[in-house]
């Protein structure tokens, strides 16, 4: 799938708004630098160019960041909840919700183990809830429930209402699948 029309905008609309030619921006567990002038985004942790997808969403957040982030309400969420999104719950869910159920259902404590390594923390919700910060004022909500007699494992991914008024639902959609494979 070709970006070229997404990043060529996103490239336009960032110059359009910052003097500032390089520009770093955390996104869970790495730092990227924004290059305006290569118009490349680079991974700090591993120095490679982003994959379009990464850098679009990057630029998206940074183009927003720059006109200030909307405040977080505290009001979580969830996918179906956003505005707009019919079409997109069945990509939701495959993209996010179901790497983790597969990858922590038998062992959902195993969850825990991404507070060593991303920004996150636990928090009390389902049987297992975490809070990850995806990029600075970008919370995401993570509860996991054990499977019992009656039901299989589930879990779900929740987002600050003033996600909205960051990235669109295509970009939700990746954010949330880069979240699960990161977990």
């Amino acid at each position: 799938m070709s970006y070229d029309i997404a990043i060529q905008k996103a490239w336009a609309d960032y110059a359009n708004l910052s003097p500032d030619k390089i520009f770093k921006v955390k996104f869970l567990a790495d730092e990227y630098t924004v290059d305006l002038e290569s118009k490349r985004v680079i991974s700090l942790s591993g120095n490679v160019v982003a994959k379009d997808f990464v850098a679009i969403l990057i630029l998206h957040y940074l183009i927003q960041k720059l006109k200030g982030l909307s405040v977080l309400t505290g009001v979580w969420l969830t996918f179906k909840e956003l505005s707009g999104i019919e079409g997109y719950y069945s990509a939701f869910r495959k993209r996010s919700i179901e790497p983790i159920i597969r990858k922590y259902g038998s062992n959902p404590e195993g969850i825990l183990s991404i507070l060593d390594r991303l920004p996150a923390k636990r928090i009390n919700q389902g049987d297992i809830g975490i809070v990850l910060e995806a990029f600075e004022g970008v919370p995401v909500l993570i509860t996991f429930w054990r499977q019992d007699e009656e039901f299989g494992p589930e879990a779900n991914m929740l987002f600050d209402k003033s996600i909205t008024n960051i990235f669109c639902t295509e970009d939700i959609v990746v954010l949330a699948g880069m979240v699960a494979s990161a977990l």
